[in-house]
């Protein structure tokens, strides 16, 4: 059995709360011993091996399953740690908040309840992949397209309730969320919308009922276990165009978004544009030993030939259009003729052999994959973390952020590597640390530097939206208008709706008031 059990618990109580969790779901579904919790760990942390470590976990089957659990978990206080698919990777994969807590791994949980071809939605439990739907739809040979974002093992709900996006038109997840059942910490079931309404028909069709909407309260917090979510699908359409264009300069950056802005608000790109740079497009196809054996950030010769040699841009910026063919060609007349006034700018419309644009193209019309991890071999080790700063789709602030974070990693040795991913009037910057696990200095810096970015961004307005485990405190401080009253409201929610704090303890900052007041 695990030696870490949960703070401030009796490890008599601990054992109890187990035989009583087996009672529930089996033995064969509580796992105590290390070779199956040692599945719950973050295998890219930052942080060093035996950090946010779980005691326990139990996999329930069903929400009576769950009720019983929580049931079980206040009678003894025990902290449990909530997981879909587990596939949160560079944010803590499966990891708990704090060592001790007992997982509650809803990945047994993976039925695809519905799919409604008419209205176009899906319902989903939480262990439903992203390649799991997939695969269904083309199975009944439905002319849906789901939203995946990079990796397909992902998890449907798990990334709309982080906030996730995606590639298609229906990049937004929780925009396209539609519809929740969440089971309370008191065991109580609630559903969202018109899901309140016994016998309702059209659940997944308006995310909206008589009073407030709830479903916000449930992302990215720890006031409930949403046990399943309606998500949109979009119809198959008649035409699809995708499209590359290279950037030779870095400071192209900026051009590139005061061009994409009045394209994307007035839906003439409509997907998730995203301009990637230099070395996460090479990442996809080489490894930085091909280039440069040395220590510290690659020198700009061999970001030259790398450029050269793979015929890409200081930035490599892909989007599409879709819809009737005679429609496209009108708005490809206005996005070519906008985005190619860059001078240096290279169209494509087709690569070969080119495992990153084949997996781009695949990405925008809704096909998941697994291509994007293999940027991992950048460096060696499997060692990343994700810093994910928020602006608005503004030329001048991508390349402020830009310059500002490429200067930080090239001071920490790091390679900038990046992408900014634009919705309707946000944008993601997403920066990619990559660092050897094994190498415990390089790991260290790597820490460090996040810590760093995160405090330096909010200094200058950049909140993040999405983080990892280990700065989920730090990152809550930062938004601390009016003395933090936002976190002090997530706080009141929490005592009232987990009064003994049992789901996910210190989630996105959020901690119940016994732990709160021992930190």
């Amino acid at each position: 059995m695990s030696s870490v059990v949960p703070q401030g618990v009796a490890a008599a109580d601990f054992s109890n709360a187990i035989k009583e969790f087996a009672g529930v779901v089996g033995k064969d579904r509580v796992y105590v011993d290390e070779q199956p919790l040692s599945s719950y760990r973050d295998a890219y942390s930052p942080l060093a091996d035996g950090e946010f470590i779980p005691s326990a976990a139990v996999a329930p089957d069903g929400v009576e399953q769950i009720q019983k659990i929580l049931k079980i978990a206040n009678a003894y206080k025990i902290p449990l740690w909530t997981i879909g698919t587990g596939r949160n990777f560079a944010y803590g994969g499966p990891a708990p908040r704090k060592s001790g807590y007992v997982m509650l791994d809803l990945r047994r949980m993976n039925r695809i309840i519905e799919v409604n071809e008419k209205y176009g939605y899906a319902l989903v439990e939480p262990g439903v992949s992203y390649m799991q739907l997939y695969r269904h739809l083309r199975a009944i040979g439905s002319k849906l397209w789901i939203d995946p974002a990079a990796p397909a093992w992902g998890g449907v709900m798990g990334n709309a309730l982080e906030h996730g996006a995606g590639y298609t038109p229906y990049g937004d997840h929780f925009i396209m969320q539609c519809g929740m059942e969440v089971v309370l910490a008191d065991g109580e079931v609630v559903r969202t919308g018109q899901g309140a309404l016994a016998g309702s028909k059209h659940w997944q069709v308006t995310k909206h009922a008589a009073g407030p909407q709830f479903d916000g309260m449930f992302t990215q917090s720890n006031f409930g276990v949403v046990t399943k979510m309606g998500i949109w699908l979009m119809p198959e359409p008649p035409g699809y165009k995708p499209f590359m264009i290279t950037y030779e300069r870095e400071e192209d950056l900026e051009a590139i978004f005061e061009i994409t802005r009045p394209l994307k608000v007035n839906q003439i790109i409509p997907n998730a544009a995203v301009a990637v740079d230099l070395l996460w497009e090479a990442s996809a196809k080489v490894t930085r030993r091909h280039y440069f054996d040395g220590k510290g950030p690659l020198p700009q010769s061999a970001r030259t030939r790398i450029a050269s040699d793979l015929k890409l841009g200081m930035w490599n910026y892909y989007g599409a259009l879709y819809g009737p063919p005679p429609i496209i060609e009108n708005n490809w007349k206005i996005v070519e003729e906008a985005l190619m006034s860059i001078p240096g700018a290279k169209l494509y419309l087709d690569r070969e052999n080119d495992p990153a644009w084949d997996y781009r193209v695949r990405l925008m019309r809704g096909e998941p994959n697994m291509t994007e991890f293999s940027i991992m071999n950048w460096i060696g080790g499997g060692g990343h973390v994700n810093f994910s700063p928020i602006s608005a789709p503004s030329g001048a602030e991508a390349l402020a952020q830009y310059n500002m974070i490429k200067r930080r990693c090239h001071e920490y040795g790091f390679d900038y590597i990046g992408e900014f991913l634009v919705g309707w009037r946000d944008m993601h910057h997403i920066l990619m640390i990559m660092y050897d696990r094994a190498d415990e200095a390089m790991r260290n810096r790597a820490y460090d530097l996040f810590g760093l970015l995160v405090d330096e961004a909010a200094e200058v307005g950049f909140g993040e939206y999405r983080t990892h485990l280990a700065f989920m405190d730090q990152i809550a401080k930062t938004y601390k208008h009016n003395d933090g009253a936002l976190w002090d409201l997530h706080h009141r929610i929490k005592d009232v709706m987990d009064p003994n704090g049992i789901l996910s303890p210190g989630k996105q900052g959020i901690w119940p008031k016994a732990m709160r007041e021992t930190s």
